[in-house]
């Protein structure tokens, strides 16, 4: 009877062994995965942190991380968000997000973040859904669409090995300001 018990005692502890090692081999798995995708942006992009001028002189920070290889030039894609940059400082690149612009990054783009106004470190005070305002009367009207307007302004006159072409894009919110 003993032996038996032990038996089953043994099986049953193989078992949550086997568990456990297998969980541990698909979290490395994972960890591997997201630290090649890290290391694909510090490998072949510059990252460079600007407090950004809107025109009524608030300043919204944006990390702007471009191809090292500069002997051609690239579209721009910008995507503004209310959730935070994530990786503040020149040498802090981001460690979440990076799936979606793996590909991206691959294909040759000059990838920008924004924290929008009022948000984490961007200045101005946050409003939720920004309404538009369709006749703005001087610098003090601002929306979603001039801080766009004033940033892809900023950028196209001050980043290198652009070809002139920007683009927007996002999910959720960061779509909400895509499409303002």
């Amino acid at each position: 009877m003993r032996i038996d018990k032990t038996s089953a005692r043994l099986n049953c502890d193989m078992k949550t062994i086997n568990k456990i090692i297998l969980s541990l081999v698909l979290f490395l798995f994972v960890l591997n995965a997201c630290a090649e995708d890290l290391t694909y942006l510090e490998k072949h992009y510059t990252k460079k942190e600007y407090k950004i001028p809107m025109r009524d002189g608030i300043k919204l920070v944006t990390d702007v991380y471009s191809p090292k290889d500069t002997t051609t030039s690239y579209p721009i894609l910008l995507w503004r968000t209310p959730y935070s940059l994530g990786a503040y400082g020149d040498d802090k690149y981001i460690k979440s997000r990076t799936k979606p612009w793996r590909h991206i990054a691959e294909e040759g783009y000059i990838i920008v973040y924004q924290d929008v106004r009022g948000r984490f470190m961007s200045e101005g005070e946050y409003v939720n859904m920004r309404p538009y305002i369709a006749n703005k009367k001087d610098n003090k009207d601002v929306d979603e669409s001039s801080d766009t307007y004033d940033t892809i302004e900023w950028l196209v006159n001050h980043i290198p090995n652009h070809n002139n072409k920007v683009g927007m894009w996002g999910i959720s919110y960061p779509g909400f300001y895509a499409s303002m």
